[in-house]
């Protein structure tokens, strides 16, 4: 199993000033122990079930740009943008540029949104959830024809796009890996066997995690897709600084099912130290199950 590390919290001593260098210090830990992707969130506010809203927080895709120029190896993305957040030809753009300018180790993370209150206090629009799933399809389908040898408009019904040109084109190819995150049976399921690379999913409990990838299957049987083909990853499932032997455990039980790369959060005010510790003494064990 792989391990992804997912930086979530920007508060260190020292205040702004040294966030440039917490954050790039984390990279380069996660890059040289060997993690397989390093992810930020997609928000202007902190999110208020850990912290205040009121709380630092990076604009993810900037970040990245600025994390792409400290590490080497370790895949970039966002866990996940939101729909709502980027007209989608931009967004396309965008991953392109990241894609670009850190050689192919670009990752489109993508959800239908559900943090009402940052949309609201900077303005930008926030429409109902049925419409937000409408806009992720036509999402993923205007960033499958920007990525492609394809450049003429994309006609959908809330997106209309008279060019689609997208120059430089990123390097991977045929395309970045898109992971689609959550986990609804109807909607998000289905949308990542029609269009992603990749699902994320909550680390809930084997049992949970284990019927989500059935339906899963079933989705991937209805498009005519080999679920082989799709990355199956989980965010959560335990602590492997403070409890590395049962967070081991954990992972074991999902390992069995089929997800291949866990998601861990750094936890306190030194989170290159934290990476350090669990490349240097979890991701060995973590490896061989």
């Amino acid at each position: 199993m792989e391990l992804a590390i997912h930086l979530t919290n920007f508060k260190y001593q020292g205040g702004p000033e040294s966030v440039a260098a917490n954050v790039a210090a984390a990279a380069r830990a996660a890059d040289e122990g060997g993690c397989s992707a390093l992810t930020l969130m997609d928000h202007w506010f902190q999110m208020e079930q850990f912290a205040p809203a009121t709380d630092p927080m990076l604009e993810g895709y900037t970040t990245l740009g600025f994390l792409a120029a400290h590490t080497e190896r370790i895949t970039l993305g966002l866990l996940v943008t939101g729909v709502t957040y980027r007209h989608p030809g931009l967004l396309a753009k965008i991953v392109a540029t990241l894609d670009v300018l850190s050689e192919g180790r670009a990752q489109l993370g993508i959800g239908a949104a559900w943090y009402e209150r940052e949309h609201l206090g900077l303005g930008v629009p926030f429409p109902p959830l049925a419409e937000r799933f409408e806009r992720l399809e036509e999402a993923l389908q205007v960033c499958h024809q920007m990525w492609s040898e394809d450049d003429g408009p994309y006609e959908g019904r809330h997106y209309r796009l008279g060019e689609t040109i997208c120059s430089p084109r990123p390097i991977q190819r045929p395309a970045p890996r898109i992971l689609i995150g959550g986990s609804g049976e109807q909607k998000t399921l289905r949308l990542v066997a029609r269009y992603a690379d990749a699902c994320n999913l909550f680390a809930t409990d084997p049992a949970q995690v284990s019927h989500k990838l059935e339906v899963l299957e079933g989705h991937c049987q209805n498009e005519g897709r080999d679920s082989s083909t799709i990355k199956k990853t989980i965010i959560g499932g335990g602590d492997p600084f403070a409890d590395p032997d049962g967070f081991l455990t954990a992972m074991e039980g999902y390992a069995e099912i089929g997800i291949q790369e866990v998601v861990a959060m750094p936890m306190g005010p030194d989170p290159a130290g934290w990476v350090s510790t669990v490349t240097e003494n979890v991701l060995p064990r973590l490896r061989g199950l």
